[in-house]
């Protein structure tokens, strides 16, 4: 008797989790570039009745990955101005996405970015089910269901680093991340409503980044917080626990930045395939972890010059550290370019942002 009805308290509990958060969600929603208002918060019925455009869900979406909202408001607007339609973007060369992308992260990611509006061009429009958004270029298991519920209103199981924060404390789930994210997973899908899923996702954002922040989160503004179980037993700022970090490895390299009598550079376009793919850059060396010798000057330079180290270029990725030498030379008389190389004026080259620190030492060298 006693465990039926501690069961059927605990239902009603979490029952009442998403009416709380939607009704919290119409009152204090962020006023973001990409949103339409919550479908009840509105205030007129026009934009109550407003569609959150799917070009714009998918555009953010893929621009939020491991970028801060800070960062990513501004070039969102930028992305907008310049390719205002899915159709727009298709029809643009893939330099101009990936010189517009610079500073956002893994430039897979811009490429993906054209890929996927080329084919979505094709079909005539997003598909609306997490299985089809899945099948398109770049877009993985979190990045349909936000586009599903947000743009579509089905219901799809959201879980960003917000939304994780949020049900970690909410079921006191103390398994460490990465290993917590199926329970975490699990447990929003227990709570996640039939109707108004878009809003409900935005709300448990909105939540994490606003009240139930990573430090000193304010338990007291929470709609939530009778229900936390993390708020109960005294545990809401050591959840959700994380394995140790990583120490980044360091990786080492050269750059080779060579000038013509017209101040351009040579510049020559990266694989495909691989970090900063398709994307011009400085002729350079392999990355290690060693550090640069000599005779790597003689077997990666692209031509035999006076070569003299210039300055260094540091640049953080995800996974490591990189420390680039950067030599600058003349062209020698009779250098014939290859085929993937092309002389720039490096302030008219579309760089990623390791490339314009490499190019910025070779500018400062007397």
């Amino acid at each position: 008797m006693d465990a039926m009805a501690f069961d059927a308290s605990e239902e009603k509990k979490l029952n009442a989790v998403a009416p709380a958060i939607l009704r919290w969600y119409d009152e204090n929603a962020r006023d973001l570039p990409w949103r339409t208002p919550p479908r009840s918060g509105a205030k007129d019925r026009r934009r109550r009745e407003a569609r959150p455009d799917p070009y714009r869900v998918w555009l953010s979406e893929i621009m939020l990955q491991q970028t801060t909202v800070a960062t990513v408001a501004p070039r969102y607007q930028r992305f907008l101005d310049r390719w205002p339609t899915v159709e727009a973007m298709a029809t643009a060369p893939v330099d101009d996405i990936l010189g517009e992308w610079a500073g956002l992260g893994y430039y897979a990611r811009a490429r993906n970015l054209h890929k996927c509006a080329v084919a979505v061009a094709a079909l005539g429009d997003f598909p609306d089910t997490e299985e089809a958004l899945k099948a398109l270029p770049g877009i993985g298991d979190y990045t349909a269901a936000a586009i599903a519920a947000i743009a579509f209103d089905r219901r799809a199981v959201v879980v960003d680093g917000n939304i994780e924060r949020v049900v970690a404390r909410l079921f006191l789930i103390e398994a460490p991340l990465p290993a917590a994210k199926p329970e975490i997973k699990e447990q929003a899908n227990a709570i996640w409503p039939q109707e108004r899923s878009g809003d409900f996702a935005q709300g448990l954002m909105d939540l994490g980044a606003m009240v139930c922040r990573p430090k000193s989160p304010t338990c007291l503004l929470c709609p939530v917080r009778e229900t936390c179980a993390a708020h109960g037993a005294g545990r809401v700022e050591t959840l959700p626990r994380k394995a140790p970090k990583k120490t980044k490895p360091n990786r080492r390299g050269i750059a080779f930045a060579l000038t013509n009598a017209r101040g351009e550079f040579l510049f020559e376009r990266r694989p495909d395939k691989g970090l900063l793919g398709g994307m011009l850059g400085l002729p350079g060396s392999p990355w290690s972890e060693r550090a640069p010798v000599k005779s790597d000057i003689a077997a990666h330079a692209p031509a035999e010059a006076d070569w003299r180290m210039a300055g260094e270029a540091r640049h953080v990725f995800t996974h490591f550290q990189l420390s680039l030498h950067v030599y600058t030379a003349r062209a020698p008389k009779g250098f014939r370019r290859k085929d993937n190389q092309i002389w720039i004026k490096p302030d008219a080259a579309q760089l990623p942002t390791v490339m314009k620190k490499a190019v910025g030492a070779a500018l400062t060298t007397p």
